[in-house]
């Protein structure tokens, strides 16, 4: 079907799947998807943004650790960089949710299925759908996250002022976060049930001043207490939790891209050029690493997008 023309700045009309297919499209329109469109488009390439409007840091206010940006608004970072990418002509955007990839026929790309039924091709495809964090069903955890509920020390630990933070036991790697926090502040360890550390963890844990709960939680409350089941509570300036997360699309597993089992969950395996397994698709940002901040996610972008670029011109590797 015909696709209307973007409202949203000075880019082109994008083209139907039929015509001339885009040299890109991105597949993402955070950090990282506008890091990468920003190379493509700066070497005067065709490019297509498909944006869902699902930041993952969309709850949090504001951003810390970007140089040049620390504690801007996590929303303005994210609309001066969609701003300053349409401004190139060569640039359009579409929002909407991609739902399904295939490579075209003739081995021209690929084709990208909206979920209004829109159909888009782009001889090249970057992924920079995120992932979904997948919290603990403690109740009053959820409504916090990213205001005093937290999973990354260096985007939120300074601001906590050197106070008492606490750390909700989600696993093993639960122990990370509470050997690696007492350099923001006074650490309350809640176990939950979750976690029980050996002798060894927990001769590291006293050694970095740690303090261990055992008890039960029943919820969190106020700023981020943490009230145990018995009534107690603990108040904190800030409480951090390691979650699980799942890739927020299924476009690179429809695609047949190879997938690595991180700490956190599952991302798409990609080379140093962020090329994964797949001949002519990308991965950037959390989709395609480990874990991440918005100065990883715009490294990684700049990175897919000069790579995607580089393809362009001089072909693809062979698959992996």
């Amino acid at each position: 079907m015909p696709i209307p023309e973007s409202q949203d700045g000075g880019g082109t009309a994008p083209a139907a799947a039929s015509d001339v297919p885009f040299d890109a499209i991105i597949v993402g329109g955070s950090y990282a998807g506008l890091s990468a469109a920003t190379q493509l488009a700066r070497a005067r390439r065709r490019v297509l943004v498909v944006d869902g409007g699902q930041r993952r840091n969309r709850y949090a206010s504001h951003s810390h650790g970007f140089l040049t940006r620390d504690g801007s608004g996590t929303a303005a970072i994210a609309a001066e960089g969609k701003a300053q990418l349409l401004a190139y002509a060569s640039v359009s955007w579409l929002d909407g949710t991609a739902v399904a990839a295939a490579p075209s026929g003739g081995g021209n790309g690929y084709d990208v299925t909206l979920a209004d039924g829109t159909l888009v091709r782009g001889r090249r495809l970057v992924l920079a759908t995120g992932v979904i964090d997948e919290l603990p069903p403690v109740a009053g955890l959820a409504e916090r996250w990213g205001r005093s509920v937290f999973h990354c020390p260096y985007c939120h630990g300074y601001e906590l002022e050197q106070g008492a933070i606490g750390v909700l036991a989600t696993g093993p790697l639960s122990m990370h976060h509470a050997l690696m926090l007492p350099d923001w502040g006074t650490v309350t360890f809640f176990l939950n049930g979750a976690f029980e550390p050996d002798a060894a963890q927990l001769d590291q844990l006293a050694a970095r001043g740690v303090t261990v709960v055992r008890a039960p939680v029943a919820r969190i409350d106020g700023e981020a207490d943490v009230v145990m089941q018995d009534g107690s509570r603990h108040a904190m300036a800030g409480l951090f939790v390691a979650t699980r997360t799942r890739l927020a699309s299924t476009l690179a597993a429809q695609l047949g891209c190879a997938l690595e089992e991180g700490a956190m969950g599952p991302f798409v395996r990609t080379d140093e050029q962020k090329a994964s397994s797949v001949p002519g698709v990308f991965c950037c940002g959390d989709a395609g690493r480990m874990a991440g901040s918005v100065a990883f996610a715009v490294a990684d972008g700049a990175m897919a997008g000069v790579a995607a670029h580089r393809s362009l011109m001089f072909g693809l590797a062979p698959a992996a």
